[in-house]
């Protein structure tokens, strides 16, 4: 499972993530999306810890705290939903 963290100021890292997450346990992978045109953060990122028990603590630490000036939407990713490719040939 997956963390989504919302609301997120533009100047967080993955390192800055990364060290904030791991005070609720081992953090497996960080996806910290930039727009295609500019490069720039979009102001949300995806956590993925170890195990479940670690993500359920993060969430229920984290969702509303302040950080960086901004708080945090913190709560389970969903799943992607699959987008309607079909386009007119």
């Amino acid at each position: 499972m997956t963390i989504y963290v919302g609301n997120l100021s533009f100047q967080a890292t993955e390192d800055d993530l990364r060290e904030v997450f791991a005070e609720y346990g081992e953090v497996v992978r960080i996806s910290l999306p930039t727009d295609r045109e500019t490069g720039k953060k979009r102001g949300f990122a995806f956590v993925e810890m170890k195990d479940e028990a670690s993500e359920d603590a993060a969430i229920a630490e984290l969702d509303g705290a302040e950080w960086l000036n901004r708080e945090l939407r913190v709560n389970k990713a969903k799943p992607r939903e699959p987008r309607n490719g079909s386009r007119a040939m």
